[in-house]
């Protein structure tokens, strides 16, 4: 841990005070997920994140790189809990998620765990935050009461149909897509489009950003809109950071 020494620039080599812990997850059809869950160091968190990774088949998982940086930073300035863990058959330097991949649909199962896992836990408010694939796993499998909202990061739609979009309208609870300008897949007027079937749902288009988010302005404006939907009173966040925190290296993926 680096002492205090004057505020530092928040970027991808910080990692701000967190209680951490290596959790397991336990499926429904049987299988053990390996994850971590991040806590304010001090505190009790105000709500929640369960963190959706992108497709694994693309090298998506735990510690793709805005949802690692989601957890080294909230905690802290956001007093959040981020809970991130791999999709059955996935490792990452926590470990390997038991099972195979089954491209969207037993992973339903997965989701299940990490909800009951939340609610074992007594962590409040949850906000489910998809990236990528895991923004199709949201709006298919995170369907339960406990959930408040979801926050769709880069979503393709690609396994989601306009009958689950539907489905969110009826059930009327906030969704944002954060739509990147420069996307592969799906780009912010189309995403308008699409989500126009779920009357509140809020494209914001990422200016200047591409699928994978990268670069640390990207990062930042996303990270906002999460805390903004997630734990309003903590927005804006700051871009500096005047106490301890530890020096990291991550990977973009």
């Amino acid at each position: 841990m680096v002492p205090a020494q004057g505020p530092v620039e928040l970027g991808p080599a910080v990692r701000l005070p967190a209680r951490r812990e290596d959790v397991e997850l336990h499926t429904p059809d049987g299988l053990r997920l390996v994850g971590e869950l991040a806590l304010p160091a001090d505190r009790d968190p105000v709500a929640t994140l369960v963190c959706l990774h992108p497709l694994p088949t693309h090298g998506g998982y735990m510690d793709s790189h805005v949802l690692l940086k989601a957890s080294q930073r909230l905690p802290a300035l956001a007093d959040l809990a981020v809970l991130r863990f791999n999709l059955r058959g996935v490792t990452s330097p926590r470990g390997t998620s038991e099972g195979t991949f089954d491209a969207g649909d037993a992973e339903r199962h997965d989701v299940t765990a990490a909800l009951a896992f939340v609610e074992d836990h007594g962590l409040p408010a949850v906000t489910v935050l998809g990236w990528s694939f895991g923004t199709d796993l949201s709006l298919l499998h995170a369907r339960d009461p406990l959930v408040t909202q979801l926050v769709l990061l880069s979503p393709p739609l690609r396994y989601t149909g306009d009958d689950d979009l539907r489905w969110w309208a009826a059930d009327g609870r906030p969704v944002t897509a954060l739509v990147p300008e420069h996307d592969d897949y799906l780009r912010p007027p189309e995403a308008v489009e699409r989500f126009s079937l779920v009357p509140q749902a809020r494209v914001v288009p990422l200016v200047g950003a591409k699928h994978l988010v990268v670069g640390e302005s990207h990062v930042r404006t996303v990270l906002d809109h999460v805390v903004e939907a997630a734990a309003p009173g903590a927005h804006p966040l700051p871009t500096t950071w005047d106490g301890p925190y530890e020096r990291v290296t991550t990977r973009i993926g």
